[in-house]
């Protein structure tokens, strides 16, 4: 009876001890968060209540094992398993407690400064992701190296690892010269505030915003839901655009081909009326100029602002589209036009200039019919379109 009594004893009671221990400080937890509802920490620290229990479960079994004495043949197994999972456990553990502590400063710093500096915001965010994934790399690896320094035959190992450490280190450096190149740019990008998550980006073309980034990767999310992923390495050894440093109001421009006669102050008054009653244009200024002339038509080019880059693309789409539909309701004749006219002659070779009807003076200067009979020939010009 004592040899069943024991084990369930020492099993149940570290069971039922992890249990009590977990929902006691559950409990503590939720009532901390209902106290401060300023600071969203107690809240997130719950989130840790699975790897804490595991923690303490396997600790008070490792610890009690000998005391059962129970399956004493694999004893030596069944310990070096509760020491994984103990080690496995405290990892997520201290994973989950880092993330709380991190999201929790985040969060109150961005709301301390969401609507005075967003682009700060964005920088913090950026540095506070790849800082976490450098924990999360960190924690991995040492629990992984305890992991396997349990298991004897490592241990012996260790010394020769150790010995060639330094001729695989070089190897493994050539050979991940990529990898690790992205690792430092990702570094790089993430304190030297080159490009933040939410930020406005032109890369090849491709308009977007930066979805997310990586150690080794950043992913753009262009205006038609594409994702667009390259090597973080990229954004520290090529060109890029970005629209959202330092602030994210833009400017942005419109331009209109026109006939000369178009009403340029018509225009002008115009462009304001529709600006105000454009909800994404900021307010900030505007103004409408002719910048360039061809022989058919001129250039007209409206400058617009906005706080962002999504409504600088409203406001310059609306623009565009009300001022084309006003000028062919009130000013059709300000519109391209197609410009045909005849064909100015050269002079003949017998020296006689041809008269404006096309006819060659004849010597009593009555005009010289066409030699087919076929009466006047006239010369017209192909139409030419002007835009």
């Amino acid at each position: 009876m004592e040899n069943l009594l024991r084990p369930l004893v020492v099993v149940g009671g570290s069971v039922l001890l992890t249990l009590v221990i977990g929902w006691a400080t559950d409990l503590l937890l939720r009532k901390a968060d209902e106290r401060h509802h300023d600071t969203p920490l107690w809240g997130l620290l719950r989130r840790g209540r699975i790897p804490y229990q595991l923690v303490l479960c396997a600790a008070l079994l490792r610890g009690s094992y000998d005391e059962a004495e129970l399956l004493q043949d694999h004893r030596v197994g069944i310990g070096r398993t509760l020491t994984l999972v103990l080690i496995g456990a405290t990892a997520w553990l201290v994973i989950r407690i880092a993330s709380a502590v991190v999201e929790t400063t985040y969060t109150r710093y961005a709301h301390a400064r969401a609507h005075r500096d967003p682009a700060r915001v964005r920088r913090v965010r950026t540095q506070v992701t790849l800082i976490m994934r450098v924990v999360y790399a960190v924690v991995g690896v040492v629990a992984g190296a305890s992991m396997l320094l349990t298991f004897p035959a490592m241990r012996t190992a260790g010394a020769s690892l150790l010995a060639s450490a330094g001729i695989l280190g070089i190897v493994a450096g050539v050979a991940a010269q990529s990898t690790l190149s992205n690792l430092f740019a990702g570094l790089q990008i993430a304190f030297g505030d080159m490009v933040r998550i939410g930020d406005t980006v032109v890369v090849d073309g491709e308009w977007g915003t930066v979805e997310e980034i990586t150690l080794t990767f950043l992913t753009v999310r262009t205006w038609d839901e594409r994702r667009i992923t390259m090597p973080v390495s990229y954004f520290t050894s090529k060109p890029f655009e970005n629209w959202s440093r330092g602030t994210p109001q833009m400017t942005g421009i419109v331009y209109w081909h026109v006939d000369h006669s178009a009403p340029v102050e018509a225009m002008r008054e115009k462009l304001r009326d529709i600006l105000r009653e454009c909800p994404a244009w900021d307010g900030r200024a505007y103004g409408l100029q002719v910048t360039d002339t061809t022989p058919n038509t001129m250039q007209v080019r409206a400058l617009v602002t906005a706080k962002d880059a999504d409504d600088i693309w409203t406001v310059r789409v609306e623009v565009r589209e009300r001022m084309i539909r006003w000028l062919a309701d009130e000013h059709p004749y300000a519109l391209p036009r197609v410009n045909t006219a005849d064909a100015a002659l050269p002079p003949p070779r017998d020296g006689h200039r041809p008269n404006s009807d096309g006819h060659r003076p004849s010597s009593d200067g009555h005009p010289r019919p066409s030699p087919d009979g076929a009466g006047p020939r006239r010369f017209h010009t192909a139409p030419r379109t002007g835009r």
